[in-house]
């Protein structure tokens, strides 16, 4: 590998914008592919072998997936794997147990990592947490994710922002109590994480003003894994994450 991996984005909208500067930045050469739909005649086959193909073309070592989520990214992962390059997915995980299961044993195959892109569980904080708190036995998580904009991506607001806080529970304290998950869009800002224990607060973090180079850090964390340093963040700490998450709403429906 070499020390400044080529990257591919697949997709076209805002987030794709903004990670192409964010990659570049970091020295690392980049390209797109932004036609990344599958065409309205063409089986799920072949768009997994013509998007293999475009991607093997583009040079590329990891591909980032900056498009909605969908049964497509499910493809999309397949195609990337199949062309030989790792794989970086954008939240939230939508796939099923045995998509997991499938994508994952592929990627052992072919030796290659696929990555879920929670950005906030490489914050100093998060990784204090762990450090201090794992596994969380006793604890009670809370959290408020806010955005001041309106819904640009079609996702659920708790999918889309409470998977954050949820990654974070899993990842540092995956023991602890769920007490309350708020998430909603056009609200002021604010993106906070907090433990309590009975009737105590004893940690937080405010994910919104932390300052901290995250999504530079977790793209060498990656860079790191392919040189054999662990990396938890998978498709199945994602899968854990949705299934915590749905086990929440089950709860406590809106």
């Amino acid at each position: 590998m070499p020390e400044s991996p080529a990257y591919v984005i697949l997709g076209r909208g805002r987030w794709a914008q903004k990670m192409r500067p964010i990659i570049s930045g970091a020295g690392k050469p980049v390209s797109s592919i932004e036609q990344t739909r599958q065409l309205p005649a063409e089986s799920e086959p072949h768009f997994v072998e013509r998007l293999s193909k475009e991607i093997r073309s583009s040079g590329a070592q990891i591909a980032w997936l900056c498009v909605a989520p969908g049964r497509h990214v499910s493809l999309m992962i397949e195609a990337a794997v199949e062309a030989g390059v790792h794989v970086i997915v954008e939240k939230p995980w939508y796939g099923s147990s045995s998509d997991t299961e499938k994508l994952q044993s592929l990627a052992r195959q072919k030796t290659r990592l696929i990555a879920m892109h929670f950005e906030y569980l490489v914050l100093n904080e998060v990784e204090e947490w762990r450090a201090r708190l794992h596994p969380g036995s006793g604890l009670r998580l809370g959290g408020n994710f806010f955005l001041n904009r309106s819904d640009q991506s079609g996702i659920p607001a708790i999918d889309n922002l409470g998977c954050h806080l949820f990654a974070i529970r899993e990842f540092a304290v995956p023991a602890s109590a769920v007490s309350q998950i708020q998430c909603g869009y056009e609200l002021p800002d604010e993106r906070m994480v907090w433990l309590d224990r009975g009737d105590q607060r004893i940690a937080s973090i405010d994910l919104f003003t932390h300052g901290q180079p995250i999504i530079q850090r977790f793209i060498q964390k990656v860079e790191a894994a392919l040189d054999g340093a662990a990396f938890p963040f998978d498709l199945q700490f994602a899968m854990r994450v949705a299934l915590e998450l749905d086990a929440y709403m089950r709860r406590s429906p809106a």
